[in-house]
């Protein structure tokens, strides 16, 4: 997994005890690679990771152990708020480390056109990754199951199940992890062509597969806002259909997961 794609490399791992980070966590131990978990809290028990760094990003505590040593680092660790500063605290400590690691950073599809807070500190960030005088790769992906999936599922205790009128081309954690275990074993690329999901579909169409799922027949109410965020989404700015990677379906993500999450 290192740049010379030696299996037995060190890598960082931000984020490894969230959704996606447990997903890149399996997928990098499968590979090989020797994985460091950075986390604000003690290693949880049922997390089996080679070595474990508790670290603050956003307070800078505890960065220079985390990073030292590793061959790349990739960052999954996110937030509504203080991603920029996360970045910035991480990517000072990579710089003042003997090595240089290669940083790999998971963005989203559609952050340059569709104006919310979060995706502009995720432009940010991409910036500073692309900046930062270190080996770098970024990987923009479209939504993933998971947001899709909890945007339905909060609605749980409502007659009537609401989806907005705009198309998603949501993604699976475990295709994306599989994407980023690829990135990982080759050299440094720069920004690298974003990933989708399998299927553009309505999120009325998601929203029937969710309902049937969940064995509970609602009537699916269309809505619409307004504003440029939801302007952006109607005109398909979060959607990839020429750069399809996922292979895993909604409905195959909705079958895997325990039948209480629904």
């Amino acid at each position: 997994m290192a740049q010379d794609g030696a299996s037995e490399a060190t890598v960082l791992l931000t984020g490894g005890t969230g959704t996606l980070g447990r997903a890149v966590h399996e997928e990098l131990k499968a590979d090989g690679a020797r994985v460091r978990i950075l986390s604000r809290r003690p290693r949880p028990k049922d997390v089996d990771a080679s070595e474990w760094a508790t670290a603050d990003l956003r307070k800078n505590e505890g960065l220079a152990e985390a990073v030292d040593g590793v061959d790349v680092i990739v960052h999954c660790a996110t937030a509504p708020r203080g991603d920029v500063a996360a970045a910035k605290n991480l990517i000072a400590a990579a710089k003042a480390t003997s090595g240089r690691p290669h940083l790999v950073y998971i963005s989203i599809v559609g952050i340059d056109d569709i104006p919310m807070f979060y995706y502009r500190s995720k432009r940010e960030v991409e910036d500073l990754v692309a900046s930062a005088e270190l080996p770098w790769t970024t990987v923009r992906a479209t939504q993933f199951h998971n947001l899709v999936h909890s945007m339905f599922a909060g609605q749980r205790r409502l007659p009537l199940l609401f989806a907005p009128s705009i198309r998603f081309q949501p993604i699976d954690v475990r295709d994306v992890a599989a994407r980023l275990g690829e990135i990982v074993d080759k050299p440094a690329a720069g920004r690298v062509p974003d990933i989708g999901g399998p299927e553009v579909r309505t999120a009325e169409d998601l929203a029937a597969a969710y309902s049937k799922a969940a064995h509970r027949r609602r009537r699916i109410v269309p809505i619409s806002l307004p504003g440029g965020t939801f302007a952006a989404y109607r005109d398909g700015h979060n959607l990839a259909p020429s750069s399809v990677f996922g292979t895993i379906t909604f409905e195959q993500h909705l079958a895997d997961r325990e039948p209480q999450s629904h």
